[in-house]
Parts: C-alpha cells; sequence; structure tokens
C-alpha cells in the first residue's frame, strides 16, 4: 500500500525573536534570501516533490505572510493590461 504524499504542513507560528528587532514589524517567514521571500524556497521545494496542499500554521501578527500567499485582482488586472502575464 503505497500512497504519495500530497499536503505539506509548515508551522510558522513562531515569535522570530533570534531576528529582532526585524521581526517587529516583517515576519521572518517573509524576509528575503537574494531576491525571494525564506517561504518561497520551501514552497517551491515542496511543489517539486509533488505536493499540491499547503496548510500554514501562523499566529498573530502574521498578516503580511497571508498577504503575500493571497491574490490581488488589481494587481493581477493591471499587470494583465499591459501584458505582463508572466510576473
Amino acid at each position: 500500500m503505497n500512497r504519495k504524499v500530497t499536503k505539506a504542513i509548515f508551522p510558522v507560528a513562531g515569535m522570530g525573536t533570534r531576528f529582532l528587532p526585524a521581526t517587529k514589524s516583517v515576519p521572518k517567514e517573509i524576509m528575503t534570501l537574494v531576491d525571494r521571500p525564506l517561504i518561497q524556497y520551501a514552497i517551491d521545494e515542496a511543489r517539486a516533490a509533488g505536493i499540491t496542499e499547503f496548510i500554514f500554521v501562523t499566529s498573530r501578527g502574521k498578516g503580511a505572510l497571508e498577504d503575500y500567499f493571497d491574490h490581488a485582482p488589481q494587481l493581477e488586472a493591471s499587470l494583465e493590461a499591459k501584458g505582463k502575464t508572466a510576473l
């Protein structure tokens, strides 16, 4: 009985005390490394491994993390109107 793993749980609820004072305003998961937020590296790696469902366990003050993965209809429409669909 072989079942393929398709869900990943990311426990991102920590307070980020090791990165103070930066984490007082920016959740540690969306701090950038080179050109992308740290969480994007984890998502890309999980997706490459066949993960299709991502679950984030967050805490208060992680609105920026939620916004990172949320749709932005106005921005998407603006980019599409300018022909920048790759972005």
